[in-house]
């Protein structure tokens, strides 16, 4: 009364005759394998996309939704992570986040590097 083994994948039959892939023969019918395609360079190029040296420090984030409390939230790599909720202190922090641009020890170390 017990039933037939099941297959792992149901309604498809087990196969018995398993075949390692072949490589496909080539126009010329030789047989061998073509790497690459005809026309792709095979060296390796630099990439073209590579940037100038510069990377974000400082985010400045401002929501203001119609008919809601505006927020600002202000994060730096130097540690700084302030955020304020309501007209008067988003705007105080956004001074206060354009203020820091030329306090922050990250940038005015990177700009007194630079001269």
């Amino acid at each position: 009364m017990s039933a037939a083994p099941r297959s792992p994948l149901e309604g498809h039959p087990p196969t018995s005759r398993l075949r390692l892939a072949e490589p496909a023969p080539t126009v010329s019918g030789s047989g061998a394998p073509k790497v690459v395609a005809e026309g792709v360079p095979t060296a390796v190029r630099p990439d073209q996309q590579t940037g100038d040296g510069r990377y974000p420090i400082a985010w400045l984030t401002i929501t203001a939704p119609r008919g809601a409390t505006p927020t600002a939230t202000s994060i730096c790599a130097c540690g700084r992570n302030l955020f304020a909720a309501g007209h008067h202190k988003a705007l105080a922090l956004i001074e206060g986040h354009t203020r820091h641009r030329d306090l922050c020890p990250l940038r005015t170390h990177q700009e007194g590097a630079a001269a």
